[in-house]
């Protein structure tokens, strides 16, 4: 591998780290609203269940990003870039204002930009675009509906349990789902950048005529993710653990186991959704349950609003950094 190619990688990898670095939230904002672990346990907790996420889960995620969003033949080293720098501008943009968007529709946005201003729309695949973009709105409803649906189990089968038996129980109980979940986050976030080094070295010839990701890849993506999430994006984990519902940790375990079985679901079937989505679904369901006024539904329209400029916002720097690149 020559310099270049070695750069575009670690950009790829910083990539990661910030996805790590803006998602944390989605991970560990329950378990840290609730109290059940202070912010820099919950972080080192989600931290290591993200890394060893690459043991559970195969990598059909990674290759739907490598081949399911453009043509992998009309890949170069600038669409990686252009992609690369509209997902992580757009990710630390709304990481500044606070809103828990999806690193997942950024790194398509991204590639969607890049590769219209390259090529035009012969160069998109309408198959993995549609399947992701119908997780756009499939994650937050099966996150809600599954929050609401263990919500509803649970309430009904410790009815007769005083509050603080509940309360001791759930606390044990959050630690397993904010696991669950954070393997979840890994299994499925951080093989978006692995889909992303694995096309860049296909395109390279690095691979040979078969498109694989090697272990390495998986390994580092890992790491980078692993890491950007101990440092934690405290702004989002303010939205949302605090300005959605207010949780206790009942509720959080509900969201939470909720929220892992819809990524698991996802990643079998080879979707990049949006874990944030998925989280922010399963907490209004939670919500709701208590009553319905318990969830703050202005602070929800502007998370959703969000969520649908993140595709276009994404495109439109990366197709601005392409065309720079082309000219420059």
């Amino acid at each position: 591998m020559d310099l270049g190619l070695i750069l575009i990688i670690a950009l790829a990898l910083a990539f990661d780290f910030i996805n790590g670095f803006h998602d944390s939230a989605n991970s560990i904002a329950t378990v840290v609203s609730t109290r059940v672990l202070s912010p820099r346990q919950a972080v080192l907790w989600a931290a290591f269940f993200n890394f060893v996420a690459f043991l559970f889960f195969e990598l059909k995620v990674a290759n739907t990003i490598g081949k399911g969003i453009i043509d992998p033949s009309i890949v170069d080293r600038r669409i990686i870039v252009a992609t690369l720098l509209g997902a992580s501008i757009w990710d630390l943009l709304t990481w500044y204002w606070g809103l828990p968007t999806s690193s997942s529709h950024a790194l398509m946005g991204g590639f969607i930009g890049a590769a219209l201003v390259k090529v035009g729309t012969t160069a998109l695949v309408w198959k993995g675009i549609i399947k992701t973009l119908a997780f756009m709105i499939l994650a937050p409803v099966l996150g809600l509906t599954l929050g609401l649906a263990f919500g509803v189990a649970v309430y009904w089968g410790f009815r007769r349990a005083t509050p603080g038996k509940v309360d001791g129980i759930f606390r044990k109980g959050q630690l397993v789902s904010a696991a669950l979940y954070s393997l979840g986050h890994g299994g499925n976030d951080a093989q978006k950048t692995m889909g992303i080094i694995a096309v860049l070295l296909f395109s390279a010839g690095v691979l040979g005529p078969k498109f694989h990701v090697p272990t390495w890849v998986v390994l580092s993506c890992h790491a980078a993710m692993g890491l950007g999430t101990l440092f934690g994006g405290w702004r989002i984990v303010k939205t949302m653990g605090q300005k959605v519902a207010k949780l206790r940790p009942v509720d959080g375990f509900c969201a939470e186991t909720g929220g892992a079985m819809t990524l698991y679901l996802a990643t079998a079937l080879g979707v990049p959704v949006s874990t944030t989505h998925t989280i922010t679904g399963a907490i209004m369901g939670v919500g709701a349950l208590r009553r319905f006024t318990a969830v703050r539904w202005g602070v929800g329209g502007e998370i959703v609003l969000a969520w649908f400029m993140t595709v276009p916002a994404s495109a439109a720097i990366s197709s601005a950094a392409y065309w720079l690149m082309r000219w420059v």
